[in-house]
């Protein structure tokens, strides 16, 4: 079976069995990833990149392609198979066995990362419209707690997952649906300085891309 094969079947699995924490059916599409990784690179000198939530590692194959030669890359990964899948690629594909020595895998929830020094770069692939409020409100405090002075964060959300989630939702979960889009434009108000629609993905998607002060 074919890496790409390999990927879907397992997302398609962890979907199934872990919905709220997998959150999509598919891996990102390379357009999608691409503008993920939109910021990662610098200007030669040497940047430290997080990655939260990489899943199969597609985004992760962008990040490294745009690493310099002393760019250093962490991810924090909460699903076993995930971990696992992004370990054995480290180990056995060439462009991630050249950076290997320089990518460390994390195998907890963002929240308990104790970050040796702030990051430059942040991407997260997190499903954030599956999650609690409070959970998107902990997760945006500790990206913002380990994020360097000039950081980005590009993050992304599926066009109109939310109005069409409220079609069909309870009260409660109308409500929940209604403070994590409150969080995540707050977010964009404070931080915000571009966003972009990737039509060529399934579902289309918003990338949205923040710079700490």
């Amino acid at each position: 079976m074919s890496g790409k094969a390999s990927d879907y079947k397992l997302f398609w699995r962890e979907f199934r069995q872990t919905f709220e924490t997998t959150g999509a059916v598919l891996p990102s599409g390379r357009a999608l990833c691409c503008e993920l990784a939109r910021h990662v690179s610098g200007n030669g000198r040497p940047r430290r990149i997080l990655e939260v939530g990489p899943g199969t590692g597609v985004a992760t194959e962008q990040i490294i392609a745009r690493m310099g030669p002393q760019d250093t890359l962490e991810l924090v990964e909460l699903n076993d198979r995930f971990v696992a899948t992004l370990q054995q690629r480290l180990e056995t594909e060439p462009a991630w066995r050249q950076a290997a020595q320089r990518v460390r895998i994390h195998h907890l929830p963002v929240q308990q990362l104790a970050a040796d020094a702030p990051y430059d770069a942040i991407v997260s692939g997190l499903p954030l419209n599956n999650f609690p409020a409070t959970l998107v409100a902990e997760i945006f405090a500790k990206l913002r707690e380990v994020a360097a002075a000039g950081a980005t964060l590009s993050f992304f959300e599926y066009v109109g997952v939310r109005k069409l989630k409220s079609l069909v939702a309870r009260r409660d979960e109308r409500r929940r649906l209604g403070l994590v889009e409150s969080l995540i434009g707050d977010a964009r108000k404070q931080w915000g300085f571009g966003r972009r629609c990737v039509m060529a993905n399934v579902p289309p998607a918003w990338v949205h891309h923040l710079r700490y002060d």
